[in-house]
């Protein structure tokens, strides 16, 4: 199927349109991160108040990645029919209220269903948010989409932190979780309203409802995918590396999550620097390279002092490599949000199964081994990064191809409101 799609309008005018779209979206991936933050910090509180066992938490867990895989096919068909603006509004809305459900639920049935539909809104708003982000990064004519992933990351770490001192001051989780998600919902509505409407044209054609992930979206969700593994693996794992591994303390365990997270969001927020300077694939090709030596440091490691560095350097080089491939979907084909979509069903799918396959392939053998099998997919990013090559001939400032209203061809600062 093939969407017919109008030319792109001109570029930012000179008053600070461009700057009200950026600051704008990436506020947007900030609420989302903090979103998500905000949850996490309350994991620990659902397991006590259920009286979950680890077993039946795992599985209550699986539920968002499913949720938010068998969502995201949704969000090309919400984008052509709404517009980015509107879509991204909406979603992102549904997403904050259902951040409250989880707190709620009076037992592990319900917990999952909460759970299903909170992965859901999450999925279709972050394809939602990354279509507009290609979109402006594509009329700035510059690279920008690493540092909106820095932003997420950002926000995540800060609601985070936010649900930890909740923690510790024993607020009542639902009253916390319910005031963070009306905050959040203040702040993206007025944020929102000042992104570009971003429309298919009146004569192109729908998507299908639940659109599968065209094949050119596959290619360079593996190289997502790669990155992906290595996140999931190093996030869930690395305090537990520490703990069996290396004999670190409960404080130096923590402080490899810490490292890892620090590192990832410094990478992000600086990243389009180098990608500015490199392109996307020798980018792509540095970032594996990385990662790689994280991985052998900590696959090396007999101490917490090589461990933690090791874990750090897996952090700084998995940074960019998935907004890389966000936005290398976004420029491929004529319909963004439905190879953005791909990209992001089919990386998130690794994040799935990463620390499953961590952790039978160390009850199997070792957790040396599983993180061998870790840093041969960081090096497999040198290998695949060429995937990112047909993306780099249609990068910012040479053939914008997303979609946008007559109003739009306007200069930018007369239709994107200030927030």
């Amino acid at each position: 199927m093939t969407t017919s799609l109008t030319p792109a309008g001109p570029p930012f005018g000179r008053t600070g349109g461009a700057g009200r779209a950026r600051l704008a979206v990436a506020l947007v991936f900030a609420v989302h991160g903090a979103v998500g933050g905000t949850f996490v910090s309350r994991i620990p509180w659902i397991k006590d108040h259920l009286g979950l066992s680890p077993g039946q938490l795992g599985l209550a867990l699986v539920m968002p990645a499913i949720g938010s895989s068998l969502a995201m096919p949704l969000a090309g068909r919400v984008v052509h029919r709404y517009g980015g603006r509107a879509s991204v509004a909406g979603l992102l809305s549904l997403c904050c209220l259902a951040l409250a459900l989880p707190v709620l639920a009076p037992s592990l049935p319900v917990l999952c269903l909460f759970l299903l539909a909170y992965g859901a809104t999450a999925g279709m708003s972050d394809v939602a948010m990354n279509a507009q982000g290609v979109e402006i990064e594509q009329r700035l004519g510059r690279s920008i989409m690493s540092s909106l992933h820095g932003m997420w990351s950002a926000g995540g770490l800060v609601a985070a932190g936010i649900g930890i001192l909740a923690v510790h001051q024993d607020v009542d989780p639902r009253i916390q979780i319910g005031v963070t998600a009306f905050v959040l919902l203040l702040i993206a509505q007025p944020v929102c309203g000042a992104l570009p409407d971003v429309r298919a044209a009146e004569h192109a054609e729908a998507p299908p409802r639940f659109a599968l992930p065209p094949r050119s979206s596959l290619v360079i969700g593996l190289v997502g995918f790669c990155a992906v593994f290595a996140e999931g693996a190093s996030m869930d794992w690395s305090g537990v590396y520490l703990r069996e591994v290396t004999g670190a303390s409960p404080a130096v365990a923590a402080a490899a999550y810490t490292a890892f997270s620090l590192t990832m969001a410094i990478s992000r927020l600086a990243g389009d620097v180098v990608i500015r300077r490199l392109g996307a694939v020798r980018a792509a090709r540095l970032s594996g390279a990385i990662a790689t030596g994280g991985g052998l440091l900590v696959v090396a490691a007999d101490r917490p002092a090589l461990a933690v560095p090791g874990f750090a350097l897996i952090g700084v080089g998995v940074a960019v490599v998935v907004p890389l491939a966000f936005a290398a979907a976004g420029r491929i084909g004529s319909n963004p949000s439905q190879a953005i979509a791909g990209v992001a069903t089919v990386t998130y799918t690794s994040g799935l199964i990463a620390p499953a396959i961590i952790g039978g392939l160390a009850q199997a053998t070792s957790l040396t081994v599983s993180f061998g099998v870790v840093t041969a997919l960081a090096a497999a990013l040198m290998l695949s990064a060429g995937a990112l090559r047909r993306a780099e001939d249609h990068a910012p400032g040479t053939e914008p191809v997303n979609v946008i209203t007559p109003e739009s061809k306007k200069p930018f600062e007369k239709n994107t409101p200030a927030i």
